[in-house]
């Protein structure tokens, strides 16, 4: 630094004395109403020095200007964007609401039209292994849940209860290999039994000569004194009929999506 400033000290002594000159002129300028040839002339050589100097100052204030606009215009987008997403989780809050409250009223809907004792319950859990199709519910035998009572939802049957634990139940779906219910066709009244196949359902045992067709309605029959007459079951997928046997081949689908069931109801006085 010192170096610097004796190798240019003149130079700066000569600008510093320019700018002196400059300001003190000024300065008298804003008293006088006339001005004489050397206040002129003085004037003149330093007019290019003051523009540079004008120059400089807008560009800092500018820049200052701007960038304090840049940081409140941040601060703004962030506000805005907490916004957007406390928006959005309340939306997404609210279309939860709509539909558990659509669920439920199916639900309320069912037991109105049933004189049936019914419990409602929560899926809490549900059975991922590849041979067995099995849900965990919220109630058990503080609440009254007894093992075989039936499982149901608005729009048919889910299962039965297999194990009963203090505050919660294990529920087998009809779609398990293991599960078989009396069904009949609703419109013909061709009797068969229902068993679970892993993802859909077969009905076995209804006879050659029976008339069945796709689409066809399976409801329970009420035999075998664990699910009441009337439960829709599933619909009729596929018909086989050979040309020899005295049954034919029915694959039903179910009228449950098991995929997204949160809210049952079980049946605790079945009927016969």
């Amino acid at each position: 630094m010192r170096d610097f400033l004796k190798r240019h000290q003149i130079p700066l002594l000569i600008t510093l004395l320019v700018l002196v000159i400059a300001l003190v002129y000024s300065a008298n300028l804003r008293k006088k109403t006339t001005t004489t040839l050397f206040e002129r002339a003085v004037l003149t050589l330093t007019e290019p020095l003051q523009q540079g100097i004008d120059r400089t100052g807008a560009s800092i204030n500018g820049f200052w200007n701007n960038y304090l606009w840049l940081v409140d215009t941040r601060q703004q987008n962030i506000m805005t964007m907490k916004s957007n997403r406390d928006l959005r989780a309340r939306l997404l809050a609210v279309e939860e609401i709509r539909l558990e409250n659509q669920r439920l009223k199916k639900l309320l809907d069912f037991v109105e039209a049933d004189p049936r004792k019914v419990l409602p319950a929560l899926v809490v859990a549900e059975d991922a292994s590849s041979w067995a199709r099995t849900i965990i519910i919220d109630k058990g035998l503080r609440h009254g849940v007894s093992e075989g009572e039936p499982v149901v939802v608005a729009e048919g049957v889910v299962g039965r209860i297999i194990k009963v634990a203090s505050n919660s139940s294990r529920v087998l779906l009809v779609t398990d290999a293991s599960s078989s219910i009396a069904g009949l066709v609703q419109r013909t009244r061709t009797r068969g039994v229902v068993r679970g196949n892993g993802k859909e359902l077969d009905l076995d045992f209804a006879l050659r000569k029976d008339l069945v067709e796709e689409n066809d309605l399976i409801v329970t029959s009420g035999m075998g004194g664990v699910f009441p007459k009337g439960l829709v079951i599933g619909r009729v997928d596929a018909v086989q009929r050979n040309a020899f046997g005295l049954f034919q081949q029915i694959r039903l689908a179910p009228v449950v999506d098991f995929s997204r069931l949160e809210e049952v109801l079980v049946l605790m006085d079945s009927a016969e």
